[in-house]
């Protein structure tokens, strides 16, 4: 028998089916590097409308995480499918290089009492060589950026624009010096911001209370009584009695009632709908002699436990009846309620009682408990009320309480001068900063759509922002205030512009070792110059001033809102959306963004956070070693980043798994374009077969679904979109069908190029949608396509060469969406009959369709091409009525079936069962099809 494979136009590529991920990437990477690929892209960009992602800068401490790859990499996708679509979209990475983790590290690797400006030095280096291992770590993943000229916090540049940013609310009037409790860390020695805030477990001593009445009478009248017939104590309940000896207030609600309840040796004061609980605490029995609405107790005066003064009672909407007494003690240093409750009762800043040092200890001069460390403390606190009979119960309790999220140690509120923006100030001009905010929330689109409630909620409630911290590495409060006044000087923002200028030659180091002549003269002796250095998130918050009109002015927009889109985590909407809005609207009176992104957080297959002890942390490197970053990618791109994110070795298995079945179509695509050269035997679509042209007029459709949910961010659509097109239009419908054709016809036959002509457009659309996720592999697709190209896809846009059925076109889309139903359900049947023995293969089968007058009508269309369609050597086509009783009813209802081995041989050219074979003497061992393609004129293909 003749060999006939010489004559069959076989498949050939050096596209390779083996991926090879983690070795081939760092070669693409260098070809990138080489041409200059993110340079390219700005010269194309020239002139486009241009659409600017702002880098929330991570933090340059630590190696990248696999939260880092996730918001890299969402980036990423978002920027090259923007450049796709026609936008110029630059991509500047940053890095936020202040702070006290890197101060930390330095403290404990060289001690704490380092001279500040050696501590500066070593901290800028530091973050230095983080910068360095995250960038290598960013570019691995395939992140396209300015990786050569990035924004760090810490550039001379940076830091004097941060100055000048807040030179220019200063100048607008919404910062102010004040003294208020604040979150305060004894380990950071520092105020800290409500978004390195954490809430943990803690043990407390829950104690009650009882402060003996001053004011007798005036409390007997407010119950109306003639006198108190008992010692009368009102009772507080508090989980803080480091907090007693600063106590200068009560608080009791106005609305509500409260009773004085007999309890044999004394008269307490309670919360009428507390009295029952509070008794069985205390172990006592007890009668309510009287009620009295809570405002009638306004000003009555009680006396502090232990100490010679006096506790007032002030009237407070906060306070609750949840648990406790329902009446709360005040020590204004140390709650904000409290604080702002004495204040409005005319409590002057001189008048509060602060004995608690930054230390945490309390000052040797409180009487009992100097120089104690206020959580070693409480024990003595607790002992001195039970000595002084004061202490009505003592309890134990597990609460949730504020910590440091850097220490993981417990925080208190504590009041200090600190420099505040105002949230509800009057500003020189325009509404205030809340109603500013408030406002720019209603004019931004958020991704997920609940980010907008969540951040609206978030800054109504929010207080004034202190932004001030008392750390050595960070960008400093360059304030001249009056020794006796206090006062800031009057050429505040003129003066704060030359210090600018000296910090965008010499750095930070140039405001601590100024000296005050130098800008002042004679007015030096006057004022005191300011060691306080700006809140971290003031130097991320302020990037849309100092980067994006700094920095990189270039890449910015020159009108509106600074940026396109924000995009980052959903902890950020207390974090860095949160600050930029404030600072944005403070300068601008609006938003530094139009969009909004939040994507969450990471978490294993059970929905467990990552952590070293549970031993599911997935590292973002050891991925890329293993499987390569382009399926860490496709991960990204497949998963809903609207919640939380599962990720495991099990799951990127699966990521590699479908990319697998994306490279193999697209391996499959390049190696049946052997021979093609698209300048030569591209086909016009009016001369290409109906089943041809309905696979473009599909990718088209197509192209336009996955464009848009590019446009709208749901990469996971793109992902599902795409793999399914390879999985079932592709894989499991058109290019199995076309192999007949595309193996067996002539090699130039109308034919065959007619689905080479359609499988070039479907690989130049299909290299341009995986581009963005599949950023490697889509590289090396485009360096085996056909035709003359460019240096990289990504110096194109989505592909313009598909083209749409026209309409009235008779086997339109309609059309083949039956016959690939009819197809599916032909395909399952035939599985049966290959399980049952019946045939050795889908070739092998004679197939007779009984089909409605409609559905036989539709398949007549075909003709003879029917069976190319299916798959098959034969197939008949009959009405439903006339199917015997063997016929099995498919899965399409209208429609039955019956498969027949074929009597005839098989063709060893196409494998077909004909009855022709040896019609063509010269060639007697093939069948007359394979004969004519072979050696004749070729067969005329119609349809498929």
């Amino acid at each position: 028998m003749t060999d006939y494979k010489a004559t069959l136009n076989l498949p050939e590529t050096a596209f390779p089916m083996k991926a090879g991920l983690p070795q081939r990437e760092p070669q693409i990477l260098q070809r990138w590097d080489e041409i200059g690929l993110y340079q390219k892209l700005r010269q194309i960009g020239a002139g486009r409308p241009k659409f600017v992602l702002h880098d929330g800068p991570p933090y340059a401490n630590g190696s990248i995480h696999i939260g880092h790859a996730l918001n890299k990499i969402l980036k990423d996708i978002i920027t090259r499918s923007k450049t796709l679509s026609g936008f110029d979209a630059p991509y500047v990475p940053g890095w936020d290089c202040h702070g006290l983790p890197i101060e930390h590290k330095v403290e404990t690797t060289f001690g704490k009492n380092q001279p500040a400006d050696l501590t500066r030095e070593r901290c800028r280096a530091y973050a230095s060589e983080q910068v360095a291992e995250q960038k290598a770590g960013f570019i691995r993943l395939g992140v396209l950026g300015e990786w050569d000229n990035p924004y760090l916090t810490m550039n001379f540049a940076n830091e004097a624009g941060e100055i000048r940013a807040l030179a220019e609310m200063v100048g607008n009037g919404f910062v102010f010096k004040g003294l208020k409790p604040v979150n305060f860390c004894f380990d950071c020695g520092s105020a800290l911001a409500e978004a390195e805030v954490e809430y943990q477990d803690k043990k407390s001593d829950a104690i009650d209370v009882a402060f003996p009445v001053e004011d007798a009478d005036k409390l007997a009248a407010a119950f109306g009584l003639e006198s108190l017939s008992k010692p009368t104590s009102i009772v507080i309940w508090t989980t803080t009695p480091w907090t007693i000896p600063a106590n200068q207030a009560l608080n009791v609600h106005p609305e509500f009632t409260y009773a004085l309840v007999d309890v044999g040796d004394r008269l307490l004061l309670l919360a009428e709908e507390l009295v029952e609980s509070c008794l069985q605490r205390y172990g006592l029995q007890g009668e309510v002699v009287a009620t009295a609405p809570g405002s009638a107790l306004e000003l009555i005066r009680f006396r502090h436990p232990f100490y010679d003064r006096l506790s007032p009672l002030y009237l407070a909407d906060y306070v609750e009846l949840g648990a406790g007494t329902g009446v709360v003690h005040s020590a204004p240093a140390y709650g904000e309620d409290d604080f702002y409750s004495c204040k409005r009762y005319g409590m002057s800043n001189d008048d509060i009682l602060n004995p608690v040092q930054s230390n945490g200890v309390y000052v040797d001069s409180l009487p009992f408990f100097g120089g104690q460390f206020i959580w070693k403390a409480n024990p003595a606190v607790v002992a001195k009320l039970e000595e002084v009979g004061a202490l009505l119960r003592h309890d134990v309790i597990n609460h949730s309480y504020m910590h440091c999220w850097r220490h993981k140690t417990p925080l208190i509120y504590r009041a200090t001068a600190q420099w505040f923006v105002g949230m509800d100030t009057q500003p020189k001009e325009g509404g205030t900063l809340r109603e500013r905010s408030l406002a720019a929330i209603e004019q931004t689109k958020f991704v997920p759509a609940w980010g907008q409630a969540r951040l609206h909620s978030m800054i109504a409630s929010r207080p004034d922002w202190c932004i001030s911290r008392q750390r050595n590495w960070g960008v400093p409060i360059p304030f001249f205030t009056h020794k006796e006044s206090g006062e800031l000087h009057p050429r505040t923002v003129e003066l704060m512009e030359e210090v600018a200028k000296r910090v965008e030659q010499e750095g930070i180091e140039a405001w601590f070792k100024l000296d005050a002549a130098e800008l002042l003269g004679d007015e030096a002796a006057q004022y005191d110059k300011s060691r306080d250095t700006l809140d971290v998130w003031f130097d991320s918050g302020t990037t849309h001033w100092h980067v994006l009109r700094g920095s990189h002015a270039d890449l910015a927009h020159r009108d509106g809102p600074a940026a396109d889109l924000y995009l980052e985590g959903s902890d950020q909407h207390r974090g860095w959306f949160h600050s930029s809005l404030l600072t944005g609207c403070a300068i601008d009176g609006h938003a530094p963004y139009k969009e909004l992104l939040t994507h969450g957080f990471t978490v294993d297959e059970q929905g467990r956070k990552q952590s070293k002890s549970l031993g599911n942390v997935v590292a973002p490197q050891k991925v890329i070693d293993s499987l390569g970053a382009d399926i860490l990618r496709l991960w990204v791109s497949s998963t809903d980043y609207s919640g939380e994110m599962a990720v495991s070795d099990q799951i990127l298995q699966r990521s590699a798994d479908a990319y697998r079945r994306i490279r193999n179509t697209a391996r499959f695509l390049l190696s049946n374009l052997n021979g093609f050269d698209p300048q030569q035997h591209l086909l016009p679509a009016e001369d290409m077969l109906a089943l041809d042209r309905w696979a473009v007029d599909r990718t088209l459709l197509l192209q336009r679904e996955i464009v848009e949910a590019y446009d709208e961010y749901r990469f996971w659509n793109v992902y599902q979109k795409v793999h399914n097109f390879c999985v079932q239009e592709l894989g499991g419908f058109y290019l199995d069908i076309i192999k007949d054709r595309q193996y067996t016809t002539a090699a130039d036959s109308v034919a065959r190029r007619s689905c080479q002509t359609a499988m070039y457009h479907i690989a130049e659309a299909l290299v341009r949608w995986v581009a963005p996720i599949l950023s490697f592999t889509a590289d090396e697709i485009w360096q085996y396509l056909p035709g003359e190209r460019n240096e990289s896809v990504m110096l194109n846009t989505w592909y313009e060469g598909l083209a749409e059925l026209p309409l009235g076109f008779d086997l339109d889309r309609a059309f083949w969406e039956q016959v690939m139903a009819v197809k599916v359900a032909v395909n399952k049947e035939l599985e049966n009959q290959r399980n049952a023995k019946t045939i050795g293969g889908n070739l092998q089968a004679d197939i007779v369709l009984f089909g409605e007058a409609a559905l036989v009508e539709v398949l007549n269309k075909l003709g003879d091409d029917l069976r190319f369609v299916l798959i098959t050597s034969r197939v008949e086509v009959q009405p439903l009525e006339q199917a015997p009783a063997e016929a099995v009813q498919s899965e399409l209802p209208g429609l039955k079936l019956l498969v027949r081995k074929s009597t005839f041989e098989k063709c060893p050219r196409c494998w077909h069962f004909r009855d022709d074979i040896g019609v063509d003497p010269a060639h007697p061992d093939i069948c007359g099809r394979c004969a004519s393609n072979a050696f004749g004129s070729g067969e005329i293909r119609h349809f498929a």
